[in-house]
């Protein structure tokens, strides 16, 4: 098959493309860098000429709420149009895990624009939601900190490693559509706070943190259900301890 990865560039993208080439497949790494913008439409039509399945990783360069929902809006649109006119037989898209129960975010409203656009398309489609990446966890961090204290919710987090994502993902691509939405999540759950502890602890970072049940994530409130998967999410296999290994080492 030929398959497209939009966001082929990025940390998600860059794994997947790797697994999918090693299973034999025909892939294009598809970014600005490679001369494809889903914003602007640049060079979609010529990626995706003969193109089976697109796989859309790519994320908003701005968080910022406008910013971010007109990144989504537009690409999600010229992505369903130019894959309309390719005739692409199966769209996926990698979403985040709890996008509903966040809305009072400008992000996840915006994700969720995306999410219903490829719903409301004629193209099959699965879409990935996954927990929060272990190598997200420094954002998470900043977001709370002010100078030597950071403040983050004590609600629980069941951060998944990148690699298991990719995997779970490339199982998808090369799959059937599933006209529906799937989770994938890290084998154990750990309340933001002591999973920041851990984080600082390891990279030798001595700042307090404290649990503030107040604190937003990103502008939303949380509560112990906001970020954690449903009842039968993929699970990966890389625990928190083995990554914070890694990442140490």
């Amino acid at each position: 098959m030929k398959i497209v990865v939009i966001g082929g560039s990025g940390l998600i993208g860059t794994k997947l493309v790797k697994r999918l080439r090693a299973a034999g497949q025909d892939v294009v790494a598809a970014s600005p860098n490679s001369g494809v913008n889903t914003v602007t439409g640049e060079g979609l039509a010529d990626a995706l000429t003969d193109a089976q399945v697109v796989v859309d990783v790519a994320n908003a360069p701005s968080f910022e709420d406008e910013a971010v929902m007109r990144f989504f809006r537009t690409a999600g649109r010229n992505l369903m149009a130019a894959e309309a006119a390719a005739g692409v037989r199966h769209h996926l898209a990698l979403s985040v895990v709890g996008t509903d129960r966040l809305l009072e975010s400008g992000y996840f409203r915006a994700k969720m624009v995306q999410e219903d656009l490829i719903k409301g398309s004629d193209i099959p489609y699965t879409i990935l939601r996954s927990t929060q990446f272990f190598e997200f966890v420094g954002s998470i961090i900043e977001s709370g900190a002010e100078g030597d204290v950071v403040r983050l919710s004590p609600a629980l987090i069941q951060p998944v490693a990148s690699d298991d994502v990719a995997a779970v993902l490339a199982d998808l691509t090369l799959g059937k559509p599933l006209f529906a939405t799937v989770e994938v999540a890290g084998p154990e759950a750990c309340p933001i706070d002591k999973f920041a502890r851990k984080f600082l602890d390891a990279g030798g970072d001595q700042r307090e943190v404290i649990a503030d049940v107040h604190a937003r994530y990103f502008g939303a409130a949380l509560n112990d259900r906001t970020l954690t998967p449903g009842d039968k999410p993929r699970l990966g296999a890389i625990r928190i301890a083995d990554w914070l290994d890694r990442a140490a080492s």
